[in-house]
């Protein structure tokens, strides 16, 4: 009886022993396991956080930085009417520079339309109409000419002139995304510089707004 109460004895502080060890080992392995769960929730965190962008922006992409205040681009580009046209060549009158998707297709004819209609009041207020897109200037005749535009249309085809004012952007149709251009207008004072910018243009009112806006010029 004493030897079976001796190896009792014996035992008692190998068993405090290893649960001290199991004790001291345990927050380590827990410290250890938070660390590692608290990264992945931040790494996935950080992947769903939507991107930052500007009022206005969709999705996650940034809008394109306001030119207000800039000089505007002086790049040659061919027009209607056999014309090398710059914006350098209209200095001491006020452009009105609108940037549309096509030639021939029904909101880029009404919003021609439209400036021809205010066309000669424009031209009281010292202001030119000029339309961009990247059709060609062959196109570009064949749609003025229809539409009987008193205004020439500028042909952009390498895209330069759009980029300089960052009307190229990301756009959908049917699902499909792909890079166009985004209806835009500015107004470019007397001295070169962009007076106003209009993005993501509507058609409706549009026009009749940009003449109201020149108006408050004088």
């Amino acid at each position: 009886m004493a030897k079976t109460k001796k190896n009792v004895v014996r035992k008692k502080p190998a068993l405090k022993k290893a649960k001290a060890k199991a004790k001291r080992a345990k927050p380590k392995t827990v410290v250890k396991k938070t660390a590692k769960r608290a990264a992945v929730v931040k790494r996935t965190s950080a992947q769903k956080s939507p991107a930052l962008k500007s009022p206005g922006a969709k999705g996650g992409e940034s809008a394109a930085p306001s030119l207000v205040g800039t000089h505007a681009s002086h790049l040659i580009r061919p027009a209607t009417g056999q014309k090398n046209l710059s914006l350098r060549d209209f200095e001491g009158r006020r452009v009105v520079l609108y940037f549309y998707p096509k030639d021939n297709t029904p909101g880029c004819t009404v919003e021609g339309q439209d400036f021809r209609r205010l066309a000669d009041e424009f031209a009281e207020l010292n202001t030119v109409i000029l339309g961009v897109s990247k059709d060609s200037v062959k196109s570009h005749e064949s749609f003025k000419a229809k539409f009987e535009f008193p205004f020439d249309l500028i042909s952009d085809e390498d895209e330069g002139f759009c980029h300089s004012f960052h009307v190229i952007q990301k756009k959908k149709l049917y699902g499909r995304e792909y890079m166009g251009i985004e209806r835009s207008t500015f107004v470019i004072g007397e001295d070169g510089s962009v007076l106003r910018e209009w993005r993501k243009v509507k058609v409706d009112g549009h026009a009749e707004e940009v003449l109201e806006f020149v108006k408050t010029l004088d």
